[in-house]
């Protein structure tokens, strides 16, 4: 795979960094340490993301990433937040089929020190997209079920922790409880857990891959439901 960009791994500095990040929390003092932010955490995630998503081109598999469109920012938007500083302590990027991070139908990677994880799926569906999905869950039911079933013989399953305590509205008629666990959910993900022993290997790469594969038949199911509402608002948006 001569056209797959390289990626070793984050850089060493990349756990301490932003463990020290959140000590300081200063303009000043992120500034100071700037480059080592560049050297040990932006550009080796700039190198997973475009490394994973050649790899994922070459297998067939649709998500796509770029280091300008897929990275999260380090700082923080604190215009409505409750707790005002400045950056984020974690490291973070998204794959999609646009490439964006707008969109849904999802591989992302996440790194601190406190949890690191990769996680496939669909998050904060608009409420039209939302409505999609469940009514694809009623539906297909008997082609969602044991998809889900085989994914949780391979450790991954939703979680429903937090869920709706009721049936949402429209969809009070379903009385089978796994549905009903089902459709009482606003978001539709699978986890993968990370060791940060890891992180400065390549085969975090290979983590990324592993689970998109796993999924994609879930996230194929996902684009089916939802595909239809998001080219019917972009005719209204172009009318």
């Amino acid at each position: 795979m001569a056209d797959v960009p390289a990626f070793e791994g984050m850089g060493q500095k990349a756990l301490p960094f932003l463990k020290a990040l959140g000590f300081h929390q200063s303009r000043d003092w992120f500034h100071e340490n700037k480059a080592l932010y560049e050297s040990h955490v932006k550009h080796p995630l700039g190198d997973l993301v475009e490394h994973v998503s050649a790899r994922m081109e070459a297998e067939g598999l649709p998500l796509r990433g770029a280091r300008k469109t897929s990275l999260y920012r380090v700082n923080r938007d604190i215009r409505f937040a409750k707790e005002k500083h400045p950056y984020n302590t974690h490291a973070s990027a998204m794959l999609t089929r646009s490439g964006t991070k707008k969109d849904q139908g999802f591989c992302y990677v996440h790194m601190s020190n406190e949890r690191s994880f990769i996680a496939t799926g669909f998050y904060g569906l608009g409420s039209a997209e939302l409505a999609a999905f469940r009514h694809a869950i009623t539906d297909k039911s008997k082609q969602l079920l044991p998809l889900l079933d085989r994914l949780k013989d391979d450790g991954l399953e939703f979680d429903f922790s937090e869920g709706l305590k009721r049936n949402p509205r429209g969809f009070e008629k379903i009385e089978d409880e796994r549905l009903q666990s089902i459709i009482r959910l606003k978001n539709f993900h699978f986890v993968r857990e990370i060791d940060n022993a890891v992180l400065t290997t390549p085969s975090i790469a290979d983590d990324m891959i592993a689970l998109t594969h796993q999924t994609l038949p879930f996230l194929e199911f996902g684009w089916a439901a939802i595909d239809p509402v998001r080219e019917e608002e972009a005719l209204r948006n172009a009318s």
